[in-house]
């Protein structure tokens, strides 16, 4: 069972009410420094935060604890999620820490963790801290005199971050003469995604880049892509890029302005990948979200799909266990481990536009290599957390919508990892017979612990 505070992404809620409250923010930057204290040596955390106005909070508390316990925290201020991974290894750092709720709305914020490595904090750690802060114990780590730690304001990251960026793009390849439109989601991308875009070459068109601490993923980015699929119709682009507000994951937009989602980029990215032989094993992780369409298009080029649990961490999980480089989810985290050791939303959408580019081929035709079976995604608010196998009426539902569907479809229900909310995945041939499915789960579910 995963620890208490932590969710499948680190600490998240509602910002100013538990679990994410100054005082949670103090005793997690108490922790995380404790962790890697070892002897005299002082450990240096890195802060980085997306735009939303609570941000200023968890940074300050995080600093607090930091140095409470001796360790140095550098202040980076809006830095993507990939970002204070990638520096966090560049700079030598013992860990980083993100201060972020990733796609969830202004209101809400979290706390995400990285080890030195670059990859996000394993279980036992996690285990560990929220052992520490449920008994109150973090305060026990505190130093005193000239042990207390300093904190460092850096302005110099986002231009190394930039320069690591450029370098995963080719570099027979350039973006000139391609028109771009890209959606920053008024978030942590807002500058460092038009610079990079802009060096290579691209000629850019940008919404979503002016934060103002309550506008992050407001209707824009990742989760809300209407608005750039109607401006690349009308503005004649050649590609649509939406980030979410720490840029972390990445759905694109074709020419024609339809939605060019994760799952349909991990496929495109596959099969670059293998032609230019750079898929290691000959296989790709995806979740149990992907679509079967993309399973059985990718079986029959040859590429086997490993399935794991929902998740970027599982999905890097399961590529480390059986050494692969790709994987990724519907929801637009792309991970590319030859480059980073998380989803990147700029770098996922730079290997789509370099394959664009090398190619000579328009997305409209890159992501028409399979057509995906139709599937309904439905959220339903949830009061509690009742384990789905003791709810009897959801099951009675469920069982009877599996008998409906028989072998020509699959259905999968789950609590969301960040929000009070069971999800209702359906799969099938029809989908006027996955609404009926999806609308006698929901019924069931609203029945039993709706709100």
């Amino acid at each position: 069972m995963r620890p208490s505070l932590f969710g499948t992404d680190g600490v998240r809620g509602q910002a100013n009410r538990p679990p994410m409250t100054v005082e949670t923010g103090v005793a997690l930057g108490r922790a995380i420094a404790h962790v890697f204290r070892q002897g005299h040596h002082r450990p240096k955390i890195l802060i980085g935060k997306d735009t939303r106005i609570s941000g200023y909070l968890f940074e300050n508390a995080l600093a607090a604890g930091v140095c409470a316990v001796g360790g140095e925290a550098y202040l980076m201020g809006p830095m993507p999620t990939p970002g204070v991974a990638f520096l966090t290894v560049s700079m030598r750092a013992d860990a980083g820490v993100v201060i972020s709720a990733s796609h969830n709305s202004f209101e809400d914020n979290g706390l995400k963790f990285f080890g030195r490595d670059g990859f996000k904090l394993n279980d036992q750690v996690e285990a560990q801290i929220s052992q520490w802060i449920a008994n109150d114990e973090t305060r026990n780590f505190d130093v005193t005199g000239a042990d207390i730690g300093k904190a460092y304001r850096v302005t110099d990251v986002l231009g190394r971050y930039v320069v690591f960026l450029k370098s995963t793009f080719p570099r027979k390849l350039s973006l000139n003469g391609m028109r771009v439109y890209l959606d920053c989601a008024n978030g942590a991308a807002y500058k460092v995604a038009p610079l990079v875009l802009n060096e290579l070459g691209a000629t850019l068109i940008t919404m979503g880049t002016e934060p103002d601490g309550i506008n992050i993923n407001a209707g824009c980015g990742a989760v809300s892509p209407e608005i750039l699929q109607q401006k690349v119709r009308e503005s004649g682009a050649d590609v649509g890029i939406a980030l979410d507000g720490d840029a972390d994951r990445c759905i694109l937009v074709d020419e024609k302005g339809e939605l060019v989602d994760g799952d349909r980029i991990l496929g495109i990215s596959a099969r670059w990948y293998r032609k230019n032989e750079k898929l290691q094993n000959n296989a790709l992780v995806a979740t149990v979200m992907t679509n079967l369409g993309l399973e059985k298009a990718l079986k029959a080029d040859g590429i086997n799909m490993i399935r794991c649990a929902v998740g970027d961490r599982n999905v890097v999980a399961s590529m480390r266990q059986h050494d692969l480089v790709l994987g990724g989810e519907q929801s637009g985290h792309v991970i590319f481990l030859d480059h980073a050791t998380t989803g990147d939303g700029i770098g996922t959408a730079l290997q789509v536009l370099a394959q664009m580019q090398e190619s000579g081929t328009p997305l409209s035709e890159l992501k028409n290599f399979y057509t995906p079976l139709p599937q309904i995604l439905r959220n339903v608010v949830v009061k509690e957390r009742t384990p789905i196998d003791d709810l009897s009426t959801v099951q009675r539902a469920m069982k009877q919508g599996d008998s409906v569907l028989g072998s020509d479809g699959r259905i999968l229900v789950r609590y969301s990892g960040t929000e009070a909310k069971l999800r209702i995945m359906a799969e099938g041939p029809s989908l006027d017979v996955l609404e009926q499915v999806v609308d006698d789960i929901q019924d069931a579910v609203q029945t039993e612990i709706g709100i």
